[in-house]
């Protein structure tokens, strides 16, 4: 994947793009993570499809923001999308804070989107991140740092690990993540149901932040949407590829090549 940059409301936005004359698949990341995440995912998918993946504002290799809302994520993944030049629908994958995210700008801008991928996040978001203040702060050795953050959680934010004159330290401000943990967490049922275009719920059997319950109500009160459990935790492209990607291609087949059935044999085998 080659990086890319775009101006937008006054922040250098950066991305990275498989290229090629694949459709389109926008790939938005969790709070803490970017684009690279999805670099294994594009080498998988290619060159049938083309996948496009954002540092969305305050993480990776973008600029950090003075704001976090709603509408000014909503606004950066709309001026990508215009920036790239993509005039037909595009497939929306987003993990965590990505597929809030998604599931959002579908629900604002439906002729936009082709089939939504949501990967482990609810349509009521609840804001408790109070622990990652704890990893602000310059570190001598990525191994500090390391151990600041935790043995869970350090291996999924390694792409996030700077390396400075002054030492090691992460690309996103702790702070600023509380702030946006805040803008998204609520009740988003009604951007959830706003739109109708096909959709797959991947939720991950250990993850903490989500229950089988509630994403098999999300599944049921929308029409065209698919629910896969995977045995893995909340960022489940990293803790169970292959078997993410096997549904994540099936997906795929099924929505943009033939009409998404209104039930599937093949995710009703997979484990609820």
């Amino acid at each position: 994947m080659e990086r890319h940059a775009f101006q937008h409301d006054g922040l250098r936005l950066s991305y990275l793009d498989a290229g090629g004359g694949g459709r389109p698949i926008v790939a938005l990341h969790a709070h803490w993570m970017e684009a690279a995440t999805y670099v294994q995912l594009a080498e998988r998918l290619a060159p049938r499809w083309r996948v496009i993946a954002l540092d969305q504002r305050g993480h990776g290799y973008s600029d950090h923001a003075s704001s976090y809302t709603r509408d000014d994520y909503l606004g950066d993944l709309e001026a990508l999308l215009d920036h790239v030049g993509i005039a037909e629908p595009v497939v929306l994958l987003g993990n965590s804070l990505g597929g809030v995210n998604a599931y959002q700008f579908a629900g604002r801008d439906p002729a936009r989107v082709r089939a939504l991928i949501i990967e482990d996040i609810g349509a009521e978001v609840a804001s408790d991140a109070g622990f990652v203040l704890n990893w602000s702060g310059t570190f001598a050795t990525r191994e500090q740092l390391a151990e600041k953050i935790g043995p869970r959680l350090a291996p999924y934010l390694a792409d996030s690990f700077r390396h400075t004159a002054a030492g090691w330290q992460l690309a996103f401000e702790p702070r600023e993540m509380l702030i946006s943990q805040d803008h998204a967490a609520g009740d988003h049922w009604p951007d959830w149901l706003a739109s109708d275009c096909p959709a797959l719920l991947i939720r991950g059997a250990d993850s903490p932040l989500t229950t089988e319950a509630e994403l098999a109500a999300m599944a049921s009160q929308r029409a065209q949407t698919q629910l896969a459990v995977l045995k893995a935790g909340h960022v489940v492209h990293v803790d169970a590829f292959e078997e993410f990607s096997v549904v994540v291609e099936r997906f795929l087949e099924e929505c943009c090549d033939t009409p998404l059935p209104a039930s599937s044999e093949f995710y009703s085998s997979l484990p609820l």
